[in-house]
């Protein structure tokens, strides 16, 4: 099963039609949910506050409906449902993932302040969701048939390619293994070792043959860039469908749900970005 948050913005209804159509690669049902307040979702309210609640409902309702129009006109082969989650959606939406294979969000909703990247729904979930998590932009891109994985070596990097080349199995796309490689330095990130960037490249390369070895027929390119990480994978991902990375890498302070870069990402990643679990 998978999850699609939305909540009645252009942003959400692009999350739900990108959710949509990964259900019907992986053949598996989409539950599309929005969240109210408590008393609104259980229909409770009465006295001064009974016209309020029904007009809330009913907004919620729309929201549901509208998501499920455009799901149903574009893959009307998926199973879907509707779902009004009561509480904060940050916290629903937490819950709820742990049913799932997939939760699929907007990078910003209704809610957002203008000029933030990323809204305080999606960065909730995108840090404490039990499952895999995507973020989605609000303005769709032309399928470019690439997906880029974001790989250090770290079990989290693992965890990245395995994804992205099973996303790439059922698109038909390929897979841009990248790793940075960059040593810190006072003016900057500098390019570290010529020797050792050639044994980070024969790494990456051994661990993309084992991967591949699990989705044969995909088209893997390994390819090591000089340059701090984040820069690296948002130039990356400029020319992918998608770009997946491990909730946590190599150098990460032991306790953190994110790392630095996965949340860098989160503001900075120019397309649709999918976040690994442990």
């Amino acid at each position: 099963m998978i999850i699609v948050g939305v909540d009645g913005s252009r942003t959400g209804l692009e999350a739900a039609a990108w959710a949509a159509t990964e259900a019907a690669l992986r053949r598996t049902s989409l539950v599309i949910a929005h969240a109210v307040s408590k008393w609104v979702a259980e229909d409770t309210p009465s006295g001064h506050y009974a016209e309020v609640g029904r007009w809330m409902r009913e907004g919620a309702m729309t929201v549901l409906a509208a998501a499920e129009d455009r799901v149903r006109r574009e893959h009307p082969e998926v199973d879907v449902a509707t779902e009004l989650l009561p509480g904060d959606p940050r916290t629903t939406l937490i819950d709820a993932s742990e049913s799932a294979e997939l939760l699929v969000v907007g990078s910003r909703g209704i809610g957002g302040v203008r000029g933030l990247l990323v809204g305080s729904v999606a960065h909730g979930v995108a840090a404490h969701a039990r499952t895999n998590v995507v973020l989605i932009r609000d303005v769709p891109r032309p399928a470019r048939r690439e997906v880029v994985a974001g790989v250090d070596g770290s079990p989290g990097g693992l965890r990245a390619l395995d994804f992205a080349l099973a996303e790439a199995e059922l698109h038909g796309s390929r897979v841009h293994a990248v790793q940075a490689w960059a040593w810190p330095h006072p003016s900057g990130f500098e390019p570290a070792d010529p020797d050792g960037e050639q044994d980070a490249l024969r790494a990456l390369q051994e661990l993309v043959a084992d991967g591949r070895a699990h989705h044969p027929g995909i088209d893997v390119v390994a390819e090591v860039i000089h340059g701090h990480p984040i820069e690296v994978l948002k130039e990356a991902a400029t020319r992918a469908d998608l770009l997946v990375v491990g909730s946590r890498g190599h150098g990460q302070l032991t306790g953190m749900i994110m790392g630095s870069i996965s949340q860098a990402l989160l503001h900075h990643a120019p397309g649709p970005l999918a976040i690994v679990r442990p």
